[in-house]
């Protein structure tokens, strides 16, 4: 039996008995017991008054929320310095039946979803039938549960019924922290290679082969940069247009992940099963090269994207116009600038990491 059900049974058995000890030992309101003064009399309507109702949606919000609790109706408090608010004496509620039909009436419509495990009892009801009324609020197996009165999600906070915040909300709707992984292109290189030292199969439609490349490669790597474990990782790229038939795009080094059949030009990679990426631990991918001839017919155009499972993926995009690479092979296999400048050039001008 839990705290609150504790009390509730307390009021049931020993009735106003039970008052008269938590006034006699100055019980303080906690996390499992709120004291009421009710203010509906029937003078301004037959339901609960205003203030009637919004304490009884807070409470069924805060107490629903976290581990239940009981709200005592007619019993006054008075404010401890030291322990808090105590219960100083009885006040009692008018026509407590009555009273207890308003709240039984407005419980449905004090929350979102309704709390429908709410349920009261009349401690005691002298002969002009006023008393006393406890209700008890279990723990809620539906959480999060927002109040009607002001749209807020309450948890039990010592003897208050406090707003939620943003982290523990989160918490009642199932999720967990999730991983953030982060895109790294590292180990960029240029250099100029010659046909016949690379392999490279062309259409027999090609009679004459250019002799000289620019091949650019880098790495595709992932970082978990979270403080959760990443799971089934995962990398597609789409070599959309090479920029022409003397031109390539290849990966290569990625013997270790799950690769599924695509069209041409499509990469997919996956991370097996049983293979986790832990905080801060940084994962490979592929190696990419990019073969570029100075007959650049078409505009170069690849896309590519990287994630986890529950993570929020990250894009890159390799682009270049038919003149600006032209522009830059042809710079290249001059010799104009060093390889260094040459392949910051490249990266600055083409590539593009996309948010």
């Amino acid at each position: 039996m839990s705290r609150a059900e504790d009390i509730f049974q307390k009021l049931v058995y020993f009735g106003e008995d039970a008052l008269d000890e938590f006034i006699r030992d100055r019980q303080t309101e906690e996390l499992f017991l709120d004291f009421k003064q009710a203010t509906s009399t029937g003078k301004h309507g037959w339901s609960l008054s205003s203030d009637d109702r919004r304490n009884l949606a807070k409470c069924i919000s805060g107490f629903g929320n976290s581990e239940g609790g009981v709200i005592i109706w007619g019993v006054e408090c008075s404010r401890d310095v030291d322990i808090g608010d105590v219960a100083k004496a009885k006040i009692k509620v008018k026509n407590v039946h009555r009273f207890m039909s308003w709240v039984e009436s407005a419980i449905s419509g004090c929350t979102i979803p309704s709390h429908n495990k709410v349920r009261s009892h009349i401690i005691s009801c002298d002969k002009n039938g006023d008393g006393y009324l406890a209700t008890f609020v279990p723990k809620s197996d539906v959480a999060p549960l927002m109040t009607t009165v002001n749209h807020r999600i309450y948890i039990r906070s010592g003897s208050n019924n406090v707003p939620a915040p943003y982290s523990v909300i989160a918490g009642m709707f199932g999720r967990r922290p999730q991983p953030n992984v982060a895109l790294h292109i590292e180990n960029k290189a240029l250099e100029i290679v010659e046909y016949k030292d690379e392999d490279i199969l062309y259409p027999k439609t090609i009679d004459k082969p250019p002799q000289k490349y620019v091949k650019i490669s880098f790495d595709i790597l992932c970082e978990n940069d979270s403080n959760v474990i990443a799971r089934e990782l995962y990398f597609t790229c789409t070599t959309q247009s090479a920029g022409g038939e003397y031109n390539r795009v290849r990966f290569m080094d990625y013997n270790q992940l799950s690769s599924f059949q695509g069209l041409e030009g499509h990469l997919n990679l996956i991370t097996r099963p049983e293979l986790r990426l832990p905080p801060r631990g940084i994962l490979k991918f592929a190696q990419v090269e990019i073969m570029l001839a100075e007959f650049v017919e078409n505009e170069l155009l690849i896309d590519g994207v990287i994630g986890a499972d529950s993570a929020m993926p990250k894009s890159f995009r390799i682009e270049g116009s038919k003149n600006n690479l032209r522009s830059f092979v042809a710079k290249v296999l001059k010799s104009e600038d060093s390889k260094e400048l040459m392949i910051n050039e490249f990266f600055n001008e083409f590539v593009e990491e996309i948010e």
